[in-house]
C-alpha cells in the first residue's frame, strides 16, 4: 500500500461520477452481516453481495464477491481461484490496510483503496448475470446500486483485473 490516505464514500462516489457511472444509494443503520441487511431490505432490486476476504498460505488476498445467497466451498475454493494451498480469512488490519474497510463493509468497491494491487478480486458468474449488483460504498451504513457492466468499469479503472468464475456451488439452498 502506498502512503495515500485511504479514499471515503464520497471519493468513490466523485470517481464513479468520473466515469460517468451513475448509481443510486440507499442510506440504512450500519449492518454486518447478510442477515441484517436483508432485514433492512426494502424492495432494492438486483443481486446483493456477500463478500469474502481471504489469504492464501504465499500471503496473497483475494476478495470474492459473489451473491448473498452462495454457498462457497472454502476447501476446496482455491482450486478455483490459483491460491496456494488453501485459503484462511484475511485478518481485520489487512482489510484496513488494503481496502479501508473494517469487517462488515467489506466491498468490491473496496479496490479503489487497493493501489498495490494487493487483491485479487474475483466475482461469481451468477452474482455477475444479474443486471443490477448491490454492494456496500466502503460503509455499511448505506448499499450503492450499480449496474453489473458499470461494476466492470469500474474495477477497470481502479487498474485491477476482472475475473468472473464460476465459484458458487450448484445448490446454493
Amino acid at each position: 500500500m502506498d502512503g495515500n490516505a485511504m479514499k471515503t464514500r464520497d471519493d468513490l462516489f466523485a470517481f464513479l461520477d468520473g466515469l460517468g457511472i451513475a448509481v443510486t444509494t440507499k442510506y440504512h443503520p450500519p449492518v454486518f452481516t447478510v442477515e441484517e441487511s436483508k432485514a433492512l431490505r426494502d424492495a432494492i432490486p438486483g443481486g446483493h453481495t456477500k463478500n469474502l476476504f481471504l489469504k492464501d498460505k504465499k500471503g496473497r488476498h483475494f476478495l470474492l464477491t459473489v451473491d448473498e445467497d452462495a454457498v462457497i466451498d472454502l476447501k476446496t475454493v482455491h482450486t478455483l481461484i490459483g491460491a496456494s494451498g488453501r485459503v484462511s480469512f484475511g485478518k481485520p488490519d489487512q482489510l484496513m490496510a488494503y481496502l479501508g474497510v473494517i469487517p462488515g463493509a467489506v466491498t468490491a468497491f473496496g479496490v479503489i483503496n487497493d493501489s498495490g494491487h494487493a487483491v485479487t478480486l474475483i466475482f461469481d458468474e451468477a452474482l455477475m448475470a444479474h443486471d443490477v449488483i448491490n454492494a456496500h460504498p466502503l460503509t455499511n451504513d448505506a448499499t450503492t446500486s450499480i449496474a453489473s457492466e458499470d461494476m466492470k468499469r469500474f474495477v477497470e479503472a481502479t487498474g485491477h483485473d476482472l475475473h468472473i468464475l464460476k465459484l458458487a456451488s450448484e445448490n446454493a439452498t
